[in-house]
């Protein structure tokens, strides 16, 4: 495989596990020197420990808190004298009823998955305008309509969306990219519930017309591709990730 990203600098929120872990290891496997980031060390530095020890960096750090963001991207560009690359990646997901979720599960979605994507672009952007980088957000199909049961993601995930096109117009004229992710249910720590479902999963096979959810590294995939100069005339897109199932306006299959 070409090596996209040789020479680059890339830091991912997130990447103790799941899309996180799989986009660290896409980037660190294309070239790049990854910076890890998320709030337990441990978890970073057992994905650490599969990658190259001269090409990563765990820096754990709370995306709800500006500073510990900032902090994270200055570190990464002191250390490597460029940032080419960010993904924001963490993110939780209540699930409930409106009138049933916790008031602080608000608050912490909105903290984490809204915040936490304004702060890396809004830390990182000095630095990408040097090197004419990128950003990947990592939104959700959920963010671009609703589900039963997850309003609270659903509003989270829709301004990640939306955010995601604004910063586009804003970051066009220093020449930084920024696009967005969205996928499906993707097997990761947060979804084993789910996966173990069987009567949830036999619903989602027959609305995803592919016929099953997407791993970890499928996401990874579509990120790089997007960070990527592959990708040098996209920008203010979110890219569904998701097994066909955006294509379907919701009717049931008639044939």
């Amino acid at each position: 495989m070409e090596k996209r990203f040789a020479g680059k600098v890339v830091i991912v929120t997130g990447a103790g596990s799941g899309i996180g872990a799989a986009t660290a290891r896409r980037f660190s496997f294309e070239g790049a020197t990854v910076v890890l980031c998320g709030r337990t060390r441990s978890k970073l530095e057992g994905v650490a420990s599969t990658l190259p020890a001269e090409r990563t960096l765990v820096h754990p750090a709370d995306v709800r808190k500006f500073d510990e963001v900032a902090s994270l991207v200055e570190s990464t560009v002191e250390r490597f004298a460029r940032l080419d690359v960010i993904v924001n990646n963490a993110g939780v997901a209540p699930t409930g009823p409106i009138t049933e979720v916790p008031i602080d599960d608000w608050h912490d979605v909105i903290a984490t998955d809204v915040s936490g994507v304004f702060y890396g672009c809004r830390a990182a952007i000095p630095h990408l305008k040097a090197t004419r980088g990128a950003i990947v957000n990592v939104s959700s199909v959920s963010g671009l309509s609703g589900d039963w049961g997850m309003s609270f993601y659903n509003a989270a995930k829709g301004a990640v969306s939306n955010f995601t096109r604004a910063a586009a117009l804003d970051c066009a004229a220093d020449g930084i990219r920024v696009n967005a992710v969205c996928p499906s249910l993707t097997a990761t720590d947060l979804t084993r519930d789910m996966l173990d479902d069987e009567k949830l999963m036999k619903a989602f096979r027959e609305r995803i017309p592919l016929g099953d959810h997407a791993q970890p590294e499928d996401v990874a995939a579509a990120i790089a591709f997007l960070a990527s100069d592959d990708a040098r005339f996209i920008t203010g897109v979110n890219l569904p990730v998701d097994g066909g199932l955006m294509a379907s306006n919701g009717q049931p299959r008639q044939a």
